[in-house]
């Protein structure tokens, strides 16, 4: 997952409201949105490679959703960062004992940017902080770096969904995460990846032959805990191969 903007309000008619775009290489194995057979009231897609997950639901109002940081000049972790989204919807610790549990152990993982929420609390951990935090009231944005750190794409979705808050439609979060501008070049980042590739990844939507956006998803959650999950999924050059759309 590469891009999460989102709307946490607790006390409002609707506390939750996320907007993803998933981005990886289109020959790695995923399964869409759906039930997990294997772990009762989990709703998510799954990476079919290690298991895992991006962005998902879980009993008692669980949400948890995950971001790699880019830094190529460091070695890649053994763990595979799915399994830290997958383990809180499945698991029974609260948001602060999870986040703590999983900085004690970040190391074992590649970099990565953590949300797990309950309904009442939406907590927050950088893999290179490695000090967890519960999120005040606000919009966010989460990239490749630290949360709300000012990337183009970052700031243009966040932005966008400032405007929609007061109409929350799925069809037109979905318009938001199909945004394929790139940034100009002035303002791209340096993150060691090149500047075709920074430009590349510049988009909020992401198109080529061989990595790109993969799933676009919306989670509109309201006061009474109904969540509301739509997931596009996208092959080469952002053909369209389905969407999922469930209420929970």
């Amino acid at each position: 997952m590469c891009l999460i903007v989102f709307a946490w309000r607790p006390g409002h008619a609707l506390p939750l409201i996320v907007a993803a775009n998933r981005d990886e290489f289109y020959a790695r194995p995923t399964q869409a949105l759906a039930a997990w057979e294997d772990a009762p009231g989990v709703h998510a897609g799954r990476d079919l490679e290690a298991g895992g997950t991006w962005l998902g639901v879980g009993p008692q109002g669980r949400f948890a959703a995950l971001t790699n940081i880019r830094d190529p000049g460091r070695p890649l972790g053994p763990r595979s960062r799915g399994e830290l989204v997958a383990a809180y919807l499945q698991g029974e610790l609260g948001v602060e004992a999870y986040l703590d549990q999983v900085a004690s152990r970040s190391k074992q993982y590649s970099g990565f940017n953590l949300l797990v929420g309950d309904g009442v609390r939406l907590g927050y951990l950088h893999a290179r902080d490695a000090a967890p935090r519960l999120l005040a009231a606000g919009v966010y944005g989460l990239s490749n770096a630290g949360l709300d750190t000012p990337w183009p794409k970052l700031v243009k979705a966040r932005d966008g969904l400032e405007r929609l808050l007061d109409s929350a439609d799925p069809q037109r979060l979905m318009a938001l995460l199909a945004d394929g501008e790139t940034a100009p070049e002035a303002e791209l980042p340096e993150t060691g990846v090149g500047v075709a590739t920074e430009k590349l990844l510049s988009s909020v939507f992401i198109a080529s032959q061989n990595y790109g956006t993969r799933a676009s998803t919306v989670l509109i959650v309201d006061d009474q805990g109904a969540r509301r999950l739509v997931e596009r999924s996208f092959g080469p050059f952002g053909g369209h191969l389905g969407e999922v759309e469930l209420w929970i």
